[in-house]
């Protein structure tokens, strides 16, 4: 270790500090009535341990806590290009209604000039494996985004990417957990129908079926059997697609959930080392499965802009060490945690109150974004007051990027904190904390023996009753929200142009039905009565790989519905442990 201080300087600079505590400091407290925690300095006491190599290291290389590349990349298109400036909605999270209406959809972006893959949402529904006809799935199809039954639901969605978009020329995302496997298998299908290799393709499905148990709640099977299914897709995808991701671990939703900066990373680094672990039982590569598990780290619930840095930077630096001393990865880009570039920051962090108080809000965690390892992203003022974002919206959100990069020059240095005494020790505090819920996890055997005893979701239910209580008792101020909400306060108005036809959304639901009994009435019942009777003899075995039976099945117009249906027979259905 190469101290930067001398013991004696240290000595020096501690006995300085506490003649200053004691002076200065307190009578500068005593005068303004200020409370000592709100006024911390650090000092080289404070990271007495601080060793560049190991704790920084340089920008691309391990151990990845001053960024995952050794240097930024150039503004992306949407925000280089004014010509394409609001044609990038596929960048958003988008879909709505029936196919037909998010088909539409798309094609109205591309006659804007749009030249990218479609980031599709899925209904409800669609999330929980129900078809549209199934009488729980009523009220909500096509709501918060559109209703796939089938097959023929992924061909129509598809049919705005043809030509110069077609699959294997663009990249699809998917926000989709517990039926990832299915949708897949639709989209395998439909690539070998237009003639194009599967491994062409590249995609990326959320797939993240851990933290639907801990924080989202859209999950089917128990944690095991839907574990399998992910290790199935995994071993599947490895093989026969190698470009396309096999999931995104995403930390949002599990600090939307509750918890705090420490929990995020412990949870979601758990849940990661399970889907190492998982992969490496299944017989595969380490240093080639493990590339195709991005992160999302868009996870900000806050604008506490010096906390959300530390837990960007923490949580770089210990995916790599385990990657490097759990899992033994011989590459060092297998320690890299793709996707882990910066902070983000999470719709939950918009309040409807005030809306345009919320791109304040994001312009600093853009801030934080860039100071940790970003490109400066943020999300539109307006996603708390529906799904997809104005086009106003979207124009502000890009100036504000582009302000964030040209005008403020924060893009020009990587990791700015590097060597602070104040955000090492805060990096250290954030990793300290994290570690001791990864060590509690494991001595419950993992993160999947966690989730079954409820630990996560309990951490992250403790921390949302405390952190709401601190809003309602105005410990924690939210502007607009909890205070300055007095009458003469202005709540300024906002015009904004929305690219989904209401009138398709509200009649979306007698559409899809129609459709789905089309369907039905239409393909040939009896394959499909044989192909799920096939994959559920399948599901009983642990050894059996279910992806080419889901392709057969989806193949033949089997429907999500009945395909998770044959599967609850032999994995049943999952209630959480509760509180």
């Amino acid at each position: 270790m190469t101290e930067i201080f001398s013991q004696e300087k240290l000595k020096d600079i501690e006995e300085k500090r506490r003649e200053w505590e004691k002076g200065t400091y307190q009578a500068a407290l005593d005068r303004m009535h200020a409370a000592r925690e709100e006024n911390r300095f650090y000092t080289p006491l404070d990271i007495k341990d601080y060793d560049f190599l190991e704790k920084e290291g340089f920008p691309g290389q391990y151990p990845f806590t001053a960024g995952e590349y050794a240097a930024k990349s150039p503004g992306s298109p949407e925000i280089e290009d004014s010509e394409r400036l609001l044609t990038q909605a596929t960048l958003y999270y988008s879909g709505y209604g029936t196919p037909e209406d998010t088909r539409d959809y798309y094609k109205q972006m591309q006659a804007m000039d749009q030249r990218v893959g479609p980031n599709l949402a899925f209904d409800l529904p669609t999330q929980l494996g129900l078809d549209s006809d199934n009488p729980v799935a009523l009220g909500e199809i096509g709501r918060t985004g559109v209703a796939i039954d089938s097959l023929r639901d992924m061909e129509v969605v598809y049919e705005a990417f043809v030509n110069n978009l077609d699959l294997d020329k663009i990249a699809s995302s998917w926000t989709i957990n517990a039926p990832a496997s299915i949708i897949t298998a639709m989209y395998a299908v439909l690539a070998k129908k237009r003639g194009i290799p599967l491994s062409k393709l590249r995609g990326t499905p959320q797939n993240d079926i851990l933290k639907e148990y801990i924080a989202r709640g859209t999950y089917i099977f128990p944690p095991r059997p839907a574990m399998r299914l992910t290790r199935d897709m995994m071993v599947y995808l490895t093989k026969h697609m190698p470009l396309f991701n096999i999931m995104t671990i995403a930390m949002s939703h599990i600090q939307s959930a509750g918890a705090d900066s420490e929990g995020l990373v412990g949870i979601v680094i758990s849940n990661g080392i399970a889907y190492v672990q998982m992969g490496i039982d299944a017989g595969l590569d380490v240093d080639v499965f493990v590339k195709r598990l991005p992160f999302l780290t868009a996870a900000c619930t806050t604008v506490e802009i010096y906390r959300e840095i530390a837990r960007a930077r923490a949580f770089r630096r210990m995916w790599a060490k385990v990657m490097k001393e759990r899992f033994g990865a011989k590459d060092p880009r297998s320690c890299m945690p793709r996707g882990a570039w910066g902070v983000g920051v999470s719709g939950s962090a918009m309040v409807p109150q005030r809306c345009l108080n919320n791109l304040t809000r994001a312009v600093i965690i853009g801030v934080a974004d860039a100071m940790a390892g970003g490109r400066a992203t943020m999300t539109c003022y307006d996603e708390p007051l529906e799904l997809g974002h104005s086009l106003e919206a979207r124009q502000l959100n890009y100036d504000a990027e582009r302000i964030i990069r040209y005008e403020a020059k924060l893009l020009d240095v990587m990791d700015p904190w590097a060597g602070s005494y104040f955000m090492e020790a805060l990096t250290d505090e954030v990793e300290a904390k994290a570690w001791k819920i990864i060590h509690e996890i494991d001595k419950m055997g993992g993160a999947v023996a966690a989730v079954e005893a409820g630990y996560q979701y309990r951490v992250c239910a403790r921390g949302a009753y405390e952190r709401h209580r601190k809003i309602f008792n105005g410990e924690r101020i939210m502007v607009g929200v909890n205070r300055f909400v007095g009458p003469h306060e202005l709540d300024v108005p906002i015009n904004r142009h929305h690219p989904y036809d209401a009138m398709r959304r509200e009649n979306a639901e007698e559409r899809q039905i129609a459709n789905l009994k089309e369907l039905k009435r239409n393909r040939n019942n009896k394959n499909i009565e044989v192909n799920l009777k096939r994959l559920e003899e399948a599901a009983r075995d642990e050894t059996a790989n279910l992806m080419p039976l889901l392709i057969e099945a989806v193949e033949e117009y089997a429907t999500l519905g009945e395909i998770c249906s044959s599967l609850i027979k032999v994995f049943g259905t999952y209630r959480g442990p509760g509180l």
